[in-house]
């Protein structure tokens, strides 16, 4: 995926973080491996538009049995209708546009309506304590939503975080359930939005799963 965080700075590439990463997720189980791949499929589509390789990925995504696995399938037949052209050009009209996309996807702008505000600030002074930073060359705030679908993976795989149990669950109740619902639901039904339409229902679905089970949990 697009590499927008690190763990606690110590000159490790991307690539390499990844491996680990990879490595990390065939130690968990079922469960928590999916919702980490789920995590991180959300933040390299929201961080940048797929390339070919990616579309060709999710074209293959989805089962039948369940909504989010419908939800899945319906993404698969998006990216299997797409090309990564069309798909950049649909990317930038909806989030970054002429001054500003249809959306903004950070979650100062959705808890106060305005960009770089006390929930930057907040989120900040968690990742410290987590050991993440913003990775170099990447210059978007930290609350972008993608970065905070990257945050959660690396929590569930261990790769950031003290490993406190449920360190997962606090951080997706203080920086994502006030608002990232709101995001997935405006995503789809995006007029700009053909590709990214069905990205948006997968998203809105996880969360609510992710929440319930956060719920069942406590």
């Amino acid at each position: 995926m697009v590499g927008r965080l690190t763990g606690r700075p110590d000159g490790d590439s991307v690539g390499a973080m990844n491996e680990a990463a990879n490595a990390t997720l065939e130690r968990l189980d079922e469960v928590e491996a999916l919702r980490a791949v789920t995590w991180r499929l959300l933040a390299r589509l929201l961080a940048a538009p797929p390339d070919a390789a990616t579309l060709e990925t999710v074209a293959k995504l989805g089962e039948p049995g369940s909504e989010l696995g419908e939800a899945l399938r319906a993404l698969a037949a998006a990216a299997r209708e797409s090309d990564p052209e069309q798909v950049a050009d649909e990317y930038h009209e909806l989030f970054v546009g002429v001054g500003r996309g249809e959306l903004v996807p950070y979650a100062s702008y959705y808890r106060t309506g305005f960009l770089n505000e006390r929930p930057l600030a907040e989120l900040r002074a968690d990742l410290a304590r987590l050991g993440v930073a913003r990775a170099a060359g990447n210059p978007e705030p930290e609350d972008h939503v993608a970065s905070l679908c990257e945050i959660m993976a690396g929590l569930i795989e261990g790769r950031f975080g003290t490993g406190r149990p449920g360190e997962d669950q606090r951080f997706f109740d203080r920086h994502l359930a006030p608002w990232v619902g709101r995001f997935f639901a405006d995503l789809e039904s995006a007029r700009a939005g053909r590709f990214y339409r069905p990205v948006g229902r997968v998203g809105r679905l996880f969360v609510e799963i992710e929440r319930a089970g956060f719920r069942l949990a406590a």
